[in-house]
């Protein structure tokens, strides 16, 4: 893996501080809200926001940033990720990946991942979950007290689940040994509690896991945490391949749905009728040759893959509103966490997904999602300069994206043309 880390903070600390006026003279700015590319425009960017957007010149005292041979845009936002996890890759037993590592070494395993998802252009990050005990909210005040790098991070505190987490199994006299990374609620009362112990230990999400067992929550369990986190604020995120849990998700009216790879097309259409977003996680081939069956999680690869690109593309043909989320949780030899991410892109071009709609999933669409829409994920007057930029059009090919060369996290610059920050895939072997 290559040692980018230390480059990464040295750029990041020594940034300008927030109240820096810039001027970023863009070639070609790209709103993936709007559906718009605008030529030769400058933005104004003050105290960590957007002043304005315009063709004509700034006003004196802006620093000017010349990106005038470079397409501009929101930041990109990856809606499921789990920063602080490497999974043991084979078909080892899903447990294998946190028997042996303590809290405190996932945190710093999250603070490397995050400065290179940062560098990498993904601005916003939703973490869903096995970060031990709550890891990922440390990893969060500390980069939103400067200390690290870092993008926004939005993350579920532990996973909320029927009995036995996503263990199988598991001899009696081992003990419940998943509760370090799962919360155990059963009945609304329990799942009540375990939604409020998340939310009082920071989390910005809430996510439940429904078909890793034969059991899985029924309607009247789900619309308890929907309640519950419907009322604190925070949306309900559920981990679902399809079936009666599915239906179940649907029909208590949680807020996304991540996987969901065996949704039938009814299935779909109510999704999209009830406004519920997909987090298709859509793993490359490659990826699930390298992560096999994840300890009896997933299918085997032969047969989740074109499982995962006909379910997408049918998806998109009915209308669901889509989100982009990765579930990367393997390491490469050779290759960052983001470069794996970006991998993805290929399989929403090889589902039929248009480059418009794949940067609307990467932004606008995870916004609204995340409940932090005019804030982050636009490119408009008043919103968070979350700002990346790269010498190619992304909308011509999305492989752009991994191209990026300058990276703006709340009006700092992080990255910008020229530095010697390594990008994703450069090492790779």
């Amino acid at each position: 893996m290559p040692r980018i880390f230390p480059t990464l903070l040295c750029l990041a600390l020594t940034a300008p501080v927030m109240g820096e006026t810039y001027a970023l003279h863009a070639g070609a700015v790209i709103d993936p809200a709007r559906g718009t590319v605008e030529r030769d425009r400058v933005v104004l960017i003050e105290n960590g926001h957007i002043k304005s957007i315009g063709p004509a010149a700034p006003p004196g005292g802006a620093t000017d940033i010349d990106l005038s041979r470079e397409w501009l845009m929101p930041g990109l936002i990856d809606a499921h990720t789990h920063l602080t996890l490497t999974e043991v890759t084979g078909n080892a037993a899903f447990e294998s990946f946190y028997l042996s590592e303590s809290t405190g070494y996932r945190a710093m395993r999250g603070l490397h991942n995050a400065a290179q998802v940062l560098a990498a252009g993904f601005t916003t990050v939703r973490d869903v979950g096995n970060a031990a005990d709550y890891a990922m909210e440390d990893v969060r005040r500390a980069i939103e007290q400067g200390w690290f790098p870092g993008p926004t991070i939005i993350h579920s505190g532990k996973i909320i689940a029927p009995y036995g987490g996503q263990s199988h199994g598991i001899p009696p006299e081992q003990g419940a040994f998943w509760q370090y990374e799962y919360l155990d609620a059963d009945g609304p009362a329990e799942i009540r509690k375990a939604v409020r112990q998340n939310l009082y230990h920071g989390a910005g999400v809430i996510k439940l896991v429904l078909d890793n067992n034969p059991y899985h929550y029924s309607v009247e369990e789900l619309r308890a945490a929907v309640d519950e986190a419907h009322h604190a604020g925070v949306p309900i995120s559920v981990h679902v391949f399809g079936g009666e849990a599915a239906d179940n998700a649907i029909e208590a009216g949680v807020d996304s749905l991540e996987h969901g790879f065996f949704l039938t097309d009814e299935q779909l259409k109510r999704l999209r009728d009830k406004g519920i977003r997909l987090v298709s996680t859509d793993f490359p081939r490659a990826h699930l040759d390298v992560i096999g069956t994840s300890g009896g999680i997933l299918p085997p690869p032969e047969e989740l893959a074109p499982r995962i690109i006909d379910r997408l593309r049918r998806a998109h043909r009915l209308g669901v509103r889509l989100v982009f989320g990765t579930d990367t949780v393997m390491e490469v030899p050779g290759r960052t966490r983001p470069d794996l991410m970006f991998d993805y892109l290929a399989v929403w071009r090889e589902a039929g997904i248009p480059a418009e709609q794949l940067l609307k999933a990467m932004t606008i669409e995870a916004a609204q999602l995340l409940r932090i829409d005019g804030q982050r994920g636009t490119l408009a007057v008043g919103a968070a300069a979350d700002l990346i930029a790269m010498p190619a059009d992304p909308l011509k090919d999305t492989e752009a994206l991994r191209r990026v060369d300058f990276v703006m996290k709340d009006g700092r610059i992080v990255r910008r043309p020229g530095a010697t920050a390594a990008r994703p895939g450069a090492e790779r072997s």
